[in-house]
């Protein structure tokens, strides 16, 4: 079994990187980044629909397939959405503002960028694959609680979306900071649910009646540890917080005064 899972994490490294290297060819061609969110999400979900469906003795095919809806349902729902707001942008603030800084070496460190971001994503879809192959028959009480983890997720993050879009379809909220439903408890509740869903994939992946018997299924403890930092710390809120601060100014700064910033809680007087 670790010859297999070392040569899973081999392909899953080689696939992520060729679909990366498309990102950039695609960015390249149309000028426009904010496709390259898109083709990760796509990406993602093919790359770890794969991974869960690739055969290995000693798992349930039944748990293979349910991982593998999973994941494919999580990309589509994304990556639709992500696609559909891209049409609609000429490019991507976000890597607008790293194509500034980087001047004339932009298109070779375009493509070192999301190359990374295609290493970045290998404890995602590991996660994704240790999930699918715990040696266990049959489906147990835990893959259905993983499933309804993830479906809860996609849940509210497609609502959250909904939120935003409905708020910025107003004619009336034109400069405005969204603060109804979702975005009163939480200045990001799409990023939250979108954390919240990969917390799926450790739950199915680690027994629950014998934690020590599928040692592999800790690694799948990366994905929602990865995708915190990355959502909180790196790509996530503090490029998008300094953009709103720029674009709302004092309106934002009392939302952050009353919001929380990730977890949703009662606001703040």
């Amino acid at each position: 079994m670790t010859v297999s899972f070392l040569l899973g994490l081999v392909g899953i490294a080689l696939a992520l990187s060729v679909l990366m290297a498309g990102a950039w060819v695609v960015q390249q061609r149309t000028g426009n980044s904010g496709w390259v969110d898109t083709i990760w999400t796509f990406s993602l979900g093919l790359t770890g629909a794969a991974s869960a469906l690739w055969p290995i003795d000693g798992g349930a095919p039944a748990r293979q397939w349910l991982v593998a809806v999973l994941v494919a349902g999580w990309s589509v729902r994304l990556g639709s959405h992500i696609a559909a707001r891209t049409r609609h942008i000429t490019d991507d603030p976000r890597y607008a503002a790293y194509a500034a800084q980087w001047g004339a070496d932009v298109r070779k460190k375009m493509f070192w960028f999301l190359q990374n971001q295609a290493y970045g994503s290998i404890p995602l879809v590991f996660a994704i694959f240790v999930a699918a192959h715990v040696p266990v028959a049959g489906l147990r009480l835990q893959d259905v609680i993983g499933a309804a983890i993830l479906a809860a997720g996609i849940a509210g993050e497609g609502l959250a979306d909904a939120q935003l879009t409905a708020f910025r379809a107003d004619p009336a909220n034109k400069g405005k900071v969204c603060d109804a439903g979702l975005w009163g408890w939480s200045r990001h509740p799409n990023y939250f649910f979108e954390w919240f869903c990969w917390l799926a994939y450790p739950v199915i992946a680690i027994p629950f009646a014998d934690p020590l018997s599928y040692g592999w299924g800790y690694a799948a403890l990366l994905a929602p540890i990865f995708m915190y930092w990355i959502l909180v710390h790196v790509t996530g809120v503090p490029p998008l917080e300094e953009q709103m601060l720029k674009s709302r100014g004092e309106r934002y700064k009392a939302y952050q005064a009353r919001t929380s910033a990730f977890f949703p809680l009662p606001p703040r007087r």
